[in-house]
């Protein structure tokens, strides 16, 4: 909860402005009071957008939906005005944070708890399905955690199953890791597009991490519809009826009575002592202003709101900003998203950071790739240290808006979080060590460099030595953001950490992340690693192995560079091979 700008108005048809709740693409939610004294979350188009057809229908759409569903867990429409700008929707207050906020502050929710907010959530969408309505965008940031149970928020994009598509045709609606496969297939959209999408949510919440993982949109969709979701931690029987709720085919997913009955909760979940300290997350609603003499009896002063806390708000309501899907084959989407409010300090925060991608393409330069190693000798610029720092190490906090950046603390190390299904593949036509990484970055940095070389330009390609280099070209000196990479060196096969060498018998594909180097600040000035001098496999924070030598697994190997900003915190910018033989 912000306190009014100047640029605000202090009445919206005929209640009073005292704070601001969130802000997003389509407009502003503020925290208003009614003449007789009931406070609303008033959600206000932007008068740039009110000419769009789209836009405007969606909106109409949100206040139509809300209207028809009554429930105990929405939040009950009391006024709209739709006629003319500025447009806006009025609908009860609903204090606490969102989940994705909770989750922020302080970290993974318990399996019990994690079962009673999934069968309450669940029964929440039963009863907006019983409307005829599917919500089509839940998600953490759209739901409440209200000290009367979760309320779900933003229908901003729901549909009864009666209207026609609004959106352009290859747009899929929703949002990147918590929209159903069937949905960005083929705009398939119904009740198990919800259960999937609940699932997902729930994901988050029991690990505290993205479901499909993090980085541009494009990929992530790609792994909600090809990959397994990442439930690393969570208690069997929790993680079981999550993965039945996210299975591909929407025809075998569970019904919301069936997840409930599953979930076996025997209390309420407002009793739940863990559910009730994230409640009391959301802020405090700000004083009643008090009238100015000169102020007229029905019209009150401006609110004197208190400034805003020193940590990151935890407000009740977020806005949608559109962005596309573009170049994954999968069409383009409606992805409404949280706005981060600024704060006057940096904090650690728990969950994995969400990367805001640039344009264009991670640019390789410099000679083919393929490394090209020398035998035996030794390597001056090897660093002889781990580079890993101990297990109590602390993580530092992704950047905010409105955040000191310069305050960002150098990772120490990097450590797999999910699965690496990242494999470059040589091409076997090529005379130069070509070949292809079968996904897409998850993050797109049009200015970052790297190249793969030789040591010696007349070694074999058999054993020894490699140079990886990178640099960032065009961060410039007036950045001040520390730009940290790591490079990951990922053999084909799995190997048996105490023999160096692939595992016998045992797994071939390697969903490893490899071999990572420590994080360093990158310039326009080039960074030259030595492979396998300069790399580690980090494990709980600690040097698990030495890299293993390039002719210990022939076959393709994968260099992976990652964007860091915590030991768990990375995301690829970059992928390139080369081929041991």
């Amino acid at each position: 909860m912000d306190a009014l700008k100047a640029q605000d108005p202090t009445r919206i048809g005929a209640y009073t402005l005292l704070a601001r709740l969130g802000a997003g693409g389509m407009g502003q939610v503020y925290l208003g009071r009614s003449p007789g004294g009931r406070l609303v979350a008033l959600k206000v188009i932007r008068d740039e957008i009110t000419d769009h057809p789209e836009a405007l229908a969606r909106f109409r759409r949100e206040v139509e939906t809300v209207r028809a569903v009554r429930s105990a867990y929405t939040a009950n429409l009391i006024d709209a005005s739709l006629d003319a700008a500025p447009y806006w929707l009025a609908t009860e207050y609903v204090p606490g944070p969102t989940l994705s906020k909770a989750v922020t502050a302080r970290g993974p929710l318990p399996a019990e708890t994690c079962r009673a907010l999934l069968a309450a959530l669940a029964e929440g969408l039963a009863a907006v399905h019983a409307h005829g309505v599917t919500h089509r965008d839940l998600k953490p940031q759209n739901v409440i955690l209200a000290p009367q149970g979760p309320q779900l928020i933003d229908f901003g994009i729901a549909r009864s199953a009666a209207q026609t598509a609004l959106t352009e045709a290859g747009f899929a609606p929703g949002t990147p890791g918590y929209t159903a496969p069937e949905v960005l297939l083929r705009n398939e959209v119904g009740p198990a597009a919800d259960v999937f999408a609940l699932g997902a949510t729930l994901a988050h919440a029991a690990t505290g991490r993205p479901p499909f993982g993090h980085g541009e949109p494009a990929g992530v969709s790609y792994r909600a519809v090809h990959e397994a979701i990442d439930l690393a931690g969570v208690e069997p029987g929790l993680a079981a009826l999550v993965e039945a709720c996210v299975v591909k085919d929407p025809a075998t997913r569970p019904g919301l009575t069936e997840v409930i009955a599953r979930c076996g909760v025997r209390t309420a979940l407002v009793e739940d002592t863990f559910y009730g300290g994230l409640a009391g997350l959301g802020q405090a609603v700000p004083p009643t202003p008090a009238q100015t003499p000169s102020s007229a009896p029905d019209i009150p002063a401006s609110p004197a709101i208190p400034p805003p806390p020193a940590h990151t708000p935890l407000g009740p309501h977020d806005l949608p900003t559109t962005t596309s899907l573009s170049g994954n084959g999968l069409g383009h989407g409606y992805t409404p998203t949280q706005v981060t409010q600024p704060t006057a300090s940096p904090r650690p925060r728990r969950k994995p950071w969400l990367i805001a991608g640039a344009a264009g393409l991670a640019v390789g330069v410099g000679a083919a790739a393929v490394l090209t190693l020398l035998p035996g000798g030794s390597d001056d610029n090897g660093k002889g240290e781990d580079g890993a720092a101990g297990p109590g190490s602390t993580s530092s906090a992704p950047t905010t808006a409105g955040s000191d950046e310069s305050q960002l603390q150098p990772p120490s190390y990097v450590e797999q979080t999910n699965p690496s299904r990242d494999f470059w593949t040589s091409d076997p036509a090529s005379q130069s060590g070509q070949g292809a990484c079968g996904l897409p970055v998850e993050e797109r940095n049009q200015y970052f460099q790297s190249s793969i070389s030789a040591a010696d330009a007349n070694a074999r390609y058999t054993s020894g030595k490699g140079r990886i280099g990178f640099r960032v070209n065009g961060l410039g000196p007036q950045s001040k953001t520390p730009y940290y990479v790591s490079v990951a060196v990922k053999p084909p096969h799995t190997i048996d950490a105490d023999t160096g060498k692939p595992i016998q018998g045992g797994p071939q594909e390697n969903l490893d992340l490899g071999y990572t180097s420590k994080p360093v600040a990158v310039s326009e000035e080039w960074v030259e690693l030595t492979y396998p001098d300069d790399f580690r496999q980090i494990v709980k924070g600690e040097k698990y192995s030495d890299a293993i030598p390039v002719e210990n697994d022939p076959g393709d190997w994968t260099v992976l560079f990652l964007h860091v900003q915590g030991p768990k915190q990375y995301a690829s910018i970059d992928c390139r091979g080369f081929v041991a033989e």
